[in-house]
This record gives structure tokens, sequence and C-alpha cells, in this order.
């Protein structure tokens, strides 16, 4: 349809277990350097999982004046020093209308640390319970979004997507459509999390859902591994600036690639369980297939949602093997949570950021942690075990799939000609 906008990257920005930029990031990915290492945000010795992927040697300071850092959650910090990256790298604070650029983020979880503190302090002093005017500003997830449109004065759609794991694939997509069909001419987009607290881990532990793999954290994610025990809970924050294609060759900006697709949809089968069928999964990717316009035999490279849980890798490759029937055999296929660990809802963020580097320099991140095939998983894939490869890199997939049963996939493209 001629209406119908052509969308591009022009900004991309990441703080993450493997490093704190974008470019730090994609060297931690090349290399296959794990993320994983005991917890120092509490103590943990109590805790079944006792590490995690955290932000390394973070200190608020280096970004955000003493009385800023205050009003924000963790996860909002890490979504506006991602933005402010992605933002610097598009060029985007000059010579653009603010009016039609929005801030389209999302967050699975939230503020948890701010209401786990308060909810644990709220009797202070004289026994009277009293709350911080900043708790609930913290707590809710559209304070992500919020804090980067009030920071850069962006005045076009501003919203907060919250689906689990798939939060961060949600919002590309909302902004993708939004610019698509002329609402915005630029968003900031990605998503955040910060859940390595005490209830998130003992939350996830009771669900038996991590990696116990204490006396080796590094080797605890281990995606489509025979020895798989759980995901391992990351944090940190991925972003992109989504533009209108003229819109961005107007005023001389800098594209990485083309998103020519996202597909969503439900297992409807359990409220934290995958359809061991990939019933779901089949169905989101053939959405994202031809809402991009294109056949799977295209397709190059999968950054899948490769959690590390036993069910969950299982399926997504079932689903893989029937969208691309002989084709999944040629692709390339990989989950980088085998190093930065599960970011939850922002997972989508950061993986979207390695599925475009990968595009923009012909190499393929590894899984890594690959050492025991699982004899219940096809072998005869290329999961892209433990070293990355080099490969062209025209188009790529990135899979991600939440509690409740969300299923989201996004996919990019090699910039074409006109």
């Amino acid at each position: 349809m001629s209406s119908i906008r052509r969308v591009v990257v022009t900004g991309i920005g990441a703080i993450t277990p493997l490093g704190s930029t974008a470019p730090a990031y994609w060297e931690g990915l090349k290399n296959g350097v794990s993320g994983a290492a005991p917890i120092t945000r509490f103590d943990a010795t109590k805790f079944k999982t006792r590490f995690a992927c955290e932000v390394k040697n973070y200190n608020a300071t280096d970004y955000f004046e003493r009385k800023q850092a205050p009003k924000m959650d963790l996860f909002t910090q890490f979504a506006v020093i991602a933005s402010d990256e992605a933002i610097a790298d598009a060029g985007l604070l000059e010579g653009v209308d603010k009016n039609r650029v929005g801030v389209i983020w999302g967050s699975g979880i939230g503020g948890l640390k701010s209401l786990q503190e308060e909810c644990f302090q709220f009797e202070r002093g004289d026994g009277t319970p009293r709350y911080s005017p900043f708790f609930i500003p913290r707590m809710i997830a559209d304070s992500s979004s919020g804090n980067i449109s009030i920071k850069n004065g962006f005045r076009g759609p501003n919203f907060v997507t919250t689906s689990a794991c798939a939060s961060s694939n949600d919002a590309i997509i909302a902004a993708f459509n939004n610019i698509r069909l002329g609402l915005a001419d630029a968003i900031v987009t990605g998503g955040s999390e910060a859940a390595i607290t005490e209830s998130g881990v003992g939350g996830f532990n009771a669900l038996k859902a991590m990696s116990e793999r204490n006396d080796d954290p590094a080797s605890a994610s281990r995606p489509y591994d025979k020895d798989r025990d759980g995901f391992v809970l990351g944090e940190g924050s991925g972003a992109l600036v989504l533009e209108e294609y003229e819109h961005a060759k107007a005023r001389g900006a800098k594209i990485y690639c083309e998103i020519i697709g996202g597909g969503m949809s439900s297992d409807a089968y359990h409220i934290t369980a995958p359809d061991p069928s990939g019933s779901g999964v089949v169905l989101v990717m053939q959405n994202a297939l031809r809402d991009a316009g294109i056949r799977p035999e295209e397709v190059d490279y999968i950054n899948t949602h490769g959690t590390s849980t036993p069910l969950g890798d299982g399926a997504e490759i079932k689903a893989i093997e029937t969208v691309f029937g002989e084709h999944a055999a040629k692709l390339n296929i990989s989950s980088t949570k085998s190093m930065t660990g599960h970011l939850l809802g922002g997972a989508g963020g950061i993986e979207a950021v390695a599925s475009i580097l990968a595009i923009q320099h012909g190499i393929v991140p590894p899984t890594i942690n690959l050492h025991t095939p699982d004899p219940e998983i096809n072998q005869n894939l290329n999961f892209t075990p433990n070293v990355a490869q080099q490969r062209t890199v025209n188009v790529a997939v990135s899979n991600t799939f939440g509690f409740g049963g969300h299923n989201t996939t996004v996919v990019f493209r090699k910039l074409t000609a006109d």
C-alpha cells in the first residue's frame, strides 16, 4: 500500500552485563563472554540461586546528578542510559519536529526494587506507615518512557508495553506500526529490566525456573545443551531509534538496517509453561514473515528466545523446523541469553541490537556453553556453538516469548535500494 511507509534503524544503545555501551556489548557477544557471576546487589547466600548477570561496576552517579538518580528505579535508569546512547547515535535532537518523535518502551516487571524496598521499610520511626513520595513514580513501568520523553522533549506517542518477556518486542512492533502508519516520524523504543532483587530471585526460584549451578555460574546459561537446568537472570537495557526512511535520508542520518515486519500470537495454553507443541511460536513467526513480505528461505539468522529452560528451548526449535522446513539447516541460530542471561521484559531490546549488529558486521554471535547436545533437539541445525561465525546476514529474525503465552517476532533486513 502506498500509505505504508518504510522504517529504518538510525540509532542503537545498550547497557548490559557484557558492557555498558552498544560497542562494548557487541565485543562481549563476538567473543563469547559470559556475564554471569555471584550476585553483588544483596546477600544471596540463603537463596537456591546465588548468581546472576548483573551490569558490572554500575554507579548511578556516573550518569545522573546526585538528586536525580533516587527519583528513578534502576530499570528506568537503565532505560534512560541506553536511550541517551541511541538518541546521540542517531543525532535525533537537532533539526527534528519533536511533536513527531515518540517513546514506546517495554518492561515486564518495572520498578521491582522500589516496590520491595518500600514494602520492607514502610513503618518508619514511630511505626506509622510512611511511604516515599517517589515510590509510585519510581515503581510504575511507564516511568521509563516518561523520563525519556521529559528529558528530550519528545511529544509524540508515549507509552509502555508490558507482556512479560515479550515486552520489548511488543514495544518495537508498536513503534514500527506508529511510524509506518504516519503517526510519528521517529520513535525511541526498546526495553529495560532490573529484577535482580531478593523478591525477583526468590520468586523465580519458587517457580523452579532458574539455574542453580552455583559452582560454575559462567556455564549456567546453556541453551539447547542436554544439561541445562533453567535460565540465568539478567538486567540492563537495549534501545533503538526507529525512523521513517525518507525522514532519515532527508536529514542525512546513518542507517543501520530496515525493520520490515513484526508478528504477535498467543499460546493460549498455560500461564507460565510454553505449549510444548510450539504451535504459538509457529504462528508468530509465520505472522512476522507474512507482514515482512518475505519467504522463509530469505532469512539468514534467528536470534532465538533460547532461555536455557528444559521445555522452552525444544518447543522453539520444533517451531523453527516447522516454519523453515529444509531451510532450517541452512540458518544460523543462536541464543545470546547464553551470555547475557535473561533480561525478562528487556530481553528483546538487547537482542534487537544484537540482530542489527549481526547484519551490519556479518558476524553471528554464538550460543556459548553448548557442549553436550540434547538428543531431544535436532542437533543437525547450526546453533552457532561456542564461537561466533562469519556470515552475510541480509535478514535477521528476533524471537521473544513471555509468561502468559505472549509471543513476538521482529524481522530486520539489510537496507536495499529504493
